[in-house]
């Protein structure tokens, strides 16, 4: 459950000498806590920083505040959510704090600089620029917020939410890292909201990074100079490529490094496995395997040769990308051709193995800046094994589906009662829809992909990969297709929910309206839905229980469990809480479980208890309470966390 607790100070007896850390323990204190660390760090920064340079410079910081010997470090507590009181970790925070304000300090001729104030040497990534992952509208209006503040404040502010230590302690850890006047530091982050679990949130997680390219034009440049001054090298590189041997036919693969007969078998267009068009009619199963081969490109045998060879040996230029738990080795034995073709401004090449789908593409003016992307897909059938993602272009996205399929459509998932547009389909390739992997900003709009085969209409969403995640709603064990008009309705607060799980090797998204719960002071009716995403690799799966409030567009996230069972097929229960402020101004705590529940316990902050699935009980802005609770059957189940 999610809250703003403040633990109870830890403070050192007067006259109390400070403890000594080493750097071992400074060093075990910031392995552990880096995640943490980082996000303090990155808050702290000026936000005049480029998001990509903050990022950087965030990670710069945390990886140099080591000491270079024993210190001694004021008794301030770690973190109080309950944890005992660290002073290596206290050492490394006031050291992460002391550098991001002074990386905020302007540079000044009659001084020299600090080495925060100056740009990060490392971590560096080339060709790349990284950020956080977008949030919803509440989290840019509070970063907003934190851009008007001071960097005193913004500490101030990091310290109390994230940290959640309460003030003394924060002037504390401001008056040791130079700030002179702490006291009004606090005063003006008082005047920002206190939405400090927001602060939890992956629009200020420096480490779950989004990844686009730099400034293609000057890279076109220096790649141009740096040609001119390797003359020499294309010279050796033109005699290598004579027929015979070398690389020259196989684009942008690496040279060959050994002359395996099985290996050169699978790298053989002649051999690419080919299935009949209607394969899939008199098939067993309906999965990849009966796909046939489309596309106007299919007998380019050179097209087909470098793409095997790229995937065998990609090159040092080649692009290379997978979902995670995907390998990236070469096939082990001729692959199946599912597509060779022109989509928008390149030439795409679709591979399956059995267990992934490996895609090439290149310009089609040449091969300079191919990309090859992996994606697991052992298990898929049916309506998992409907669609593949043949390219992105202008924040639009190109599907082949399978065979079977009949028709495509595009819908918002965030209008319920909105009908679905139809999707030009030609050879089994859609027409362009809107990606809502690729949207940036506030989230307004959730475009799926709705197709439609023999078996009904199911619903797929881009989230960043080569197979589109499905989507479906009802309890775990018993769920069912996400496009009936029930389903729509669950679904449509909570669609941009689903921006959290982009390119995270999701399978499946399902969404499960567990509960609805009378508010208190006759507010009205709140709904609760879990939507648990499950990965291709089985273990990653991420459940949240969200809560939408009358009259609310969208959900809010109460608690996230990460490599959970709760939600899912193996445990389809699930009990959460969250606070609730009343129009009167009353907190309230709000807390309900599956319908198999039959009783709630709320220890810590708020003490109650209530039979049934669901427990009101009166709270104060800030409480941290612990839920337990019992099912009908004498188990036990805790808070989704």
């Amino acid at each position: 459950m999610q809250s703003q607790d403040v633990a109870p100070r830890h403070a050192a007896s007067a006259g109390a000498p400070h403890p000594a850390v080493d750097v071992e323990q400074a060093e075990a204190a910031l392995v552990e806590h880096y995640p943490r660390l980082v996000r303090l760090a990155y808050l702290v920064l000026p936000p005049g920083l480029a998001r990509g340079r903050r990022v950087l410079t965030a990670h710069s910081l945390v990886q140099r505040a080591l000491p270079r010997g024993r210190r001694q470090v004021p008794v301030i507590p770690a973190q109080a959510n309950g944890r005992q009181t660290d002073p290596g970790y206290s050492l490394v925070r006031l050291a992460v704090v002391r550098t991001a304000l002074e990386a905020g300090r302007p540079l000044r001729l009659t001084a020299w600089p600090t080495r925060a104030q100056l740009p990060a040497l490392l971590p560096q990534v080339w060709g790349l620029r990284l950020f956080p992952r977008s949030g919803g509208a509440d989290e840019l209006a509070l970063d907003q917020r934190l851009a008007g503040l001071s960097g005193p404040a913004r500490a101030a502010y990091a310290l109390r939410g994230l940290e959640q230590l309460p003030d003394g302690d924060v002037r504390r850890i401001l008056r040791a890292v130079g700030v002179e006047h702490p006291e009004g530091a606090l005063a003006e982050a008082n005047g920002v909201p206190a939405e400090y679990p927001l602060l939890d949130s992956p629009e200020f997680d420096p480490c779950s990074l989004q990844a686009r390219p730099t400034d293609l034009m000057r890279r076109r440049q220096h790649t141009k100079a740096a040609l001119a001054a390797a003359a020499a090298l294309a010279v050796c590189g033109a005699l290598v490529a004579l027929p015979g041997g070398g690389w020259g036919a196989d684009g942008a693969a690496a040279p060959v490094y050994a002359q395996n007969p099985a290996a050169q078998a699978a790298l053989d267009p002649a051999r690419l496995t080919e299935v009949a068009a209607t394969a899939w009619q008199t098939a067993a199963r309906t999965d990849f395997s009966v796909w046939p081969a489309r596309g106007t490109l299919t007998g380019d045998t050179a097209l087909l040769h470098r793409a095997l060879a790229v995937w065998a040996r990609p090159g040092d230029t080649v692009r290379v990308s997978a979902t995670p738990g995907t390998q990236t080795g070469g096939p082990a034995g001729p692959p199946q051709l599912l597509y060779a073709g022109v989509v928008d401004s390149a030439r795409v090449v679709v591979f399956y193995d059995g267990l992934r789908i490996a895609r090439y593409a290149e310009p089609r003016d040449g091969t300079e800046g191919a990309a090859l992307d992996f994606a697991r897909v052992d298990g898929a059938t049916g309506a998992e094994a409907s669609a593949l993602v043949l390219g992105r272009a202008d924040g639009n996205v190109r599907y082949l589906t399978a065979p079977w399929v009949t028709k495509a459509a595009e819908r918002d998932l965030m209008k319920p009662t909105a009908g679905a547009m139809d999707l030009a389909l030609a050879d089994g390739v859609t027409g362009p829809l809107a990606s809502s992997a690729l949207q940036q900003g506030a989230c307004t709009s959730w475009n799926v992909l709705q197709l439609t085969d023999a078996q009904g209409v199911h619903l797929a969403t881009d989230l960043g990969e080569l197979v589109p995640a499905r989507l479906t709603a009802g309890r775990p064990g018993d769920t069912g297709e996400a496009s009936g008009s029930a389903a729509l309705r669950d679904w449509a607060p909570f669609a941009c929910s689903l921006a959290a799980e982009r390119s995270a090797g999701v399978r499946n998204v399902n969404a499960w309206a567990f509960a609805e719960q009378q508010l208190p002071e006759s507010a009205g009716t709140g709904a609760w839905v879990c939507t648990r995403a499950e990965t291709w690799r089985g273990g990653g799966a991420v459940s949240l229980a969200q809560f939408r409030t009358p009259g609310s567009q969208y959900g809010a996230v109460a608690a996230k469990g990460a490599d959970v069972t709760a939600c899912g097929p193996r445990d389809p229960h699930v009990l959460a809480g969250v606070l609730w402020k009343s129009g009167g101004g009353q907190w309230y705590l709000l807390a309900a479980g599956s319908r198999d529940t039959a009783s709630i316990r709320a220890t810590g902050g708020v003490t109650a208890s209530a039979q049934g699935t669901q427990l009101v009980a009166r709270a104060k802005q800030g409480a941290q309470a612990e839920l337990e609770g019992t099912l009908e059957d004498g188990g036990e189940i805790s808070g989704l966390r």
